[in-house]
C-alpha cells in the first residue's frame, strides 16, 4: 500500500548542511539554530456588558518591561522578553531555539463605546489582563425639550 509522504524542503537543508559539515570538517549547526525570531504575544480580545477585554499571553515577560499606553483612541502594548542568554553568563551550547524574544508592540484601535479614561491592567502567571471601561451610553436623565 503506497502511503503519502509530506515533502519537508529543510529536511534536505538539514542533510545538505550535515553532509557540508562533514565534509569540511567544521560544525555549522549551530549557526542557524541561535538566531532569535521575533516575539508577538498572542491576544484575545472580547467584550462583556461593561467593557472590552484584552488578554495578552507574555510568558517570562517581567512586569516592569510591559508599557499600556492610550492616545487618541489607540491602545498600544509594547515591551520586550529578554533572551536567557542575554541575562546569564553560562557556558550554554544551545541547540534549538524555538521560542521567540525580543521588543514587541501591538496596538489596538478602541471603539467609539470605549472610555479611554478608565482602563485597568494586571499582570498575573505571564497574561496581562487589560480592562477598557465602557461609555455609559443613554444614562442621562430624560428631559423635556420645549420648542419655541
Amino acid at each position: 500500500m503506497n502511503q503519502i509522504k509530506i515533502w519537508n524542503p529543510f529536511k534536505e537543508l538539514e542533510t545538505f548542511q550535515s553532509q557540508l559539515s562533514r565534509f569540511i570538517g567544521d560544525d555549522w549547526s549551530d549557526v542557524s539554530t541561535e538566531t532569535k525570531t521575533a516575539f508577538t504575544p498572542k491576544v484575545d480580545i472580547y467584550e462583556d456588558k461593561e467593557s472590552y477585554r484584552f488578554k495578552v499571553e507574555l510568558p517570562e515577560v517581567k512586569k516592569e518591561d510591559i508599557k499600556v499606553e492610550c492616545d487618541h483612541g489607540v491602545m498600544t502594548i509594547s515591551g520586550h522578553k529578554v533572551f536567557e542568554n542575554e541575562t546569564k553568563s553560562d557556558d550554554k551550547k544551545y541547540h534549538r531555539i524555538e521560542r521567540s524574544y525580543g521588543s514587541f508592540t501591538r496596538s489596538f484601535t478602541l471603539p467609539d463605546a470605549a472610555n479611554a479614561e478608565m482602563i485597568n491592567a494586571e499582570y498575573t502567571n505571564g497574561v496581562l489582563d487589560v480592562k477598557v471601561a465602557k461609555k455609559l451610553l443613554g444614562t442621562a436623565a430624560a428631559k423635556k425639550i420645549t420648542i419655541k
